[in-house]
């Protein structure tokens, strides 16, 4: 597989990261960006040509992932439209902008899949909500799942209006995360505890929490009921966060999310 990414910021770096730390790495890989820094760090760092124009990355490209800043997506595309051909999959990682808008850019025979990543593809363990347009086949989605693959898990949804709820889930969802171990910290240190003891028990706790249900086979529910004893300090706090009202806070924060993404996806796509 020839791959072309247009854009090589963070998460371009990730994917390519992933590729090339996989067995069967990509033939090539080529990659525009405007940044001669960004150019100049990623041929140090991984077996790919870089270009500052994007006509030199796609020639000859089997898959072309847009990873630009949602924001220079209408000026990349102006620029792609004349360059995509129809055997070619385009992979967009841009938040917001919908299958319609690039269609409507690149023309609409061209296979598209629209994919959400997370921020923890940086360190290969993302998680990518995938969908794809109507001109894509199979061989597309295969071509499309390998990539986002390579930084995580992927799941495929069958609505692209669902595309809003997986940012608010999993793309925004890192955030929730942070926020949540940043109050652990900062609780522990209101009782007494050394700034750095504070900060290390949050952490790991988040990090050894997520990981064991990433691999457990009991549901979250499950998992929370085992180690909540009867009458014990868990369950003491688990009443605290439910008379505060967590779970509704949680609900109304995806909804928050949701509804800002949708807004975003009809100003980018025009509508």
């Amino acid at each position: 597989m020839n791959i072309a990414f247009i854009g090589g910021g963070n998460m371009a770096a990730a994917l390519i990261a992933g590729l090339y730390g996989a067995d069967n790495p990509p033939n090539r890989t080529r990659v525009s960006d405007p940044s001669p820094e960004a150019r100049e760090r990623l041929e140090a760092a991984y077996p790919v040509e870089c270009f500052a124009d994007a006509q030199a990355a796609v020639e000859g490209a089997d898959v072309i992932v847009l990873a630009t800043k949602p924001q220079v997506m209408p000026t990349v595309l102006e620029a792609l439209a004349p360059l995509v051909e129809r055997r070619q999959t385009v992979v967009s990682i841009a938040a917001g902008i919908t299958i319609a808008a690039i269609s409507r850019a690149l023309g609409d025979d061209i296979p598209i899949v629209r994919t959400m990543p997370n921020t923890p593809a940086l360190v290969g363990k993302g998680i990518s909500g995938l969908y794809a347009g109507p001109a894509c086949n199979d061989a597309h989605r295969k071509n499309a799942q390998r990539i986002m693959a390579a930084a995580g898990e992927v799941v495929w949804l069958d609505d692209e209006a669902l595309m809003d709820v997986v940012t608010a889930v999993s793309g925004s969802g890192p955030a929730y995360y942070f926020l949540l171990t940043e109050a652990l910290r900062d609780a522990g240190q209101a009782g007494g505890l050394p700034p750095a003891t504070a900060a290390k028990l949050a952490l790991h706790t988040a990090r050894g929490a997520g990981e064991m249900a990433a691999q457990s086979e009991l549901d979250v529910a499950e998992l929370r009921r085992r180690v909540t004893s009867p009458g014990g300090t868990t369950q003491a706090a688990l009443e605290a966060l439910t008379e505060g009202g967590f779970n509704e806070l949680v609900a109304k924060a995806v909804k928050a999310a949701t509804e800002r993404g949708r807004e975003l996806s009809g100003e980018e796509s025009g509508s």
